[in-house]
């Protein structure tokens, strides 16, 4: 099957193609007003932004962490390197560059934890991990199904003192591990139950966040794979039920963490623009996940940087994302009252390049029905949906509406405070369908990692290591980030937004 993405090399809005020998160069770029979108595209070029992404790269690669990989996480000398680089950028560019420090509270794990059930021994790192925040114990117990967890019906038959089975669901991890340890689970054992769906509706982001707000009083384990959920649950169901043994010895740890704020001389400060892209990985370099949509956000950054606009354009990279969004959190949390006015819309953008790519344009009218959005956010929020559709529209590259956005990225802290929003994802991990590669072209099975293929791809995965620069695709990132500027640009000058 022929590949997509060579098909997006040259595509942005219709009648905007410019010959390659008047396209200006970086610091031509740098140096003009790029007011229009025709001017703003020709500034969002395919070699700039893989120097940056490649930047990345080379920081991931100075910076190992314990296994000697490539390393970028929240609270490692990579990601502080980061923030050093994209503030380092925005500040000669001219924005007024602030580091937003925040205190993140976890759990450092205390010897070697271990888990075993029906017999098996489950290797940690590679068929299971310790959640972030898991509370610490030694627990020997039958292992008990409860659906996901979500809400305290899951629970109605739920034995007191036995280990939690919950599938990863869509709904706040906190919520399921409160539900779980107010029916008297011992432990809690998560494990990710998707499965590819047979109907043509848009998916949700793929990988679920596995990450909680509060710390954990009981032992809270991650299985890295559904068969082993799977195996457990069926034991439950037709007997025997597995026993299994816990010892899990964790201690509470506080670290500092920073979001990088970025603001433009131009503008009306009473009526702000966010863009925004979380700049932490997760199990390694984090190439494309969120490198991609951290360059795309920073070369749209240096492109307007001269420009004047009608509302004041503010661009953040937010730490902790994959943590549980704790920048995004603290953010819009941290912020009075008539401060948080003054933002009148946020976009999102979060992964920007992926090889077997959809393109995905985040709605709140999508959002999980657990989430409940003050009643301006969906309506408002139409305004960015459409700037984006109108791009791709007119650049001919199909696009679709979906619910990822306020189920696991950084918008979903502005939709529960009321700031309208909506942003850009190309999909990642497994699986991709019959009716996407109708759309977008590519193959079936991963978006990202091993492509054609099923292993889940690179991202969100421990011990794969395999989510750097080759994981992305300068073609994608190039298109997909002059969507971003564009609409960056529209909303910008929209004088409709907060008045």
């Amino acid at each position: 099957m022929k590949f997509a993405a060579p098909a997006l090399v040259a595509i942005w809005i219709a009648g905007l193609a410019t010959a390659a020998s008047a396209v200006p160069t970086t610091p031509d770029c740098a140096k003009r007003v790029n007011d229009t979108p025709a001017k703003v595209a020709e500034c969002i070029a395919r070699d700039s932004l893989w120097r940056h992404l490649s930047h990345f790269q080379t920081i991931a690669d100075n910076n190992p962490g314990r296994g000697g990989h490539p390393n970028r996480n929240t609270g490692t000398p990579g990601y502080k390197a980061s923030v050093d680089y994209v503030a380092g950028l925005m500040h000669r560019a001219g924005y007024q560059v602030s580091i937003q420090s925040y205190v993140w509270r976890h759990s450092a794990v205390v010897g070697v934890p271990t888990f075993s059930a029906a017999g098996l021994h489950y290797r940690l790192g590679t068929d299971w991990s310790v959640a972030p925040r898991s509370g610490s114990g030694r627990v020997t117990a039958l292992v008990q199904p409860a659906g996901n967890g979500c809400e305290k019906r899951d629970f109605s038959s739920f034995v007191r003192g036995h280990i939690a089975l919950l599938a990863r669901d869509f709904c706040p991890m906190d919520t399921q591990v409160a539900n779980a340890t107010a029916r008297g689970a011992s432990a809690i054992v998560f494990y990710d139950s998707s499965t590819p769906a047979a109907e043509p509706v848009l998916p949700r982001r793929q990988a679920v966040e596995y990450s909680m707000e509060s710390p954990a009083r009981v032992p809270v384990l991650l299985l890295h794979s559904n068969a082993g959920g799977a195996a457990l649950s069926q034991a439950y169901m037709q007997g025997p039920p597995a026993v299994a043994d816990i010892d899990v010895q964790t201690r509470p740890k506080s670290d500092n963490d920073y979001n990088v704020i970025a603001d433009s001389p131009f503008g009306d400060p009473h009526h702000i623009v966010v863009v925004d892209a979380h700049l932490d990985s997760i199990c390694g370099a984090g190439m494309l996940d969120n490198a991609s949509g951290s360059t795309s956000i920073l070369e749209t950054a240096l492109a307007l940087a001269r420009t004047k606009t009608v509302n004041r354009l503010r661009y953040i990279w937010f730490g902790g994302e994959e943590l549980g969004l704790l920048g995004s959190k603290y953010y819009t949390r941290h912020m009075h009252r008539n401060t948080l006015k003054r933002i009148v819309f946020d976009i999102d953008v979060d992964v920007t390049a992926t090889p077997n790519f959809d393109v995905l344009v985040a709605d709140p009218a999508h959002a999980h029905a657990v989430h409940r959005f003050p009643p301006n956010v969906v309506p408002q929020s139409r305004v960015g949906n459409r700037d984006f559709a109108a791009y791709f529209r007119a650049a001919g590259i199909p696009s679709r509406n979906a619910w990822f956005g306020n189920d696991g990225t950084d918008s979903l802290s502005f939709s529960l405070v009321g700031v309208p929003n909506s942003g850009i994802l190309t999909q990642q991990d497994c699986c991709k369908h019959q009716w996407e590669v109708d759309i977008w072209g590519g193959y079936l099975g991963n978006y990202e990692g091993k492509v054609p293929g099923r292993n889940g791809g690179c991202v969100d995965y421990p011990k794969r290591w395999c989510d750097n620069l080759s994981n992305n695709d300068p073609f994608v990132l190039e298109s997909v980030s002059k969507a971003v500027a564009y609409v960056t640009l529209e909303l910008a000058n929209d004088k409709s937004l907060g008045r």
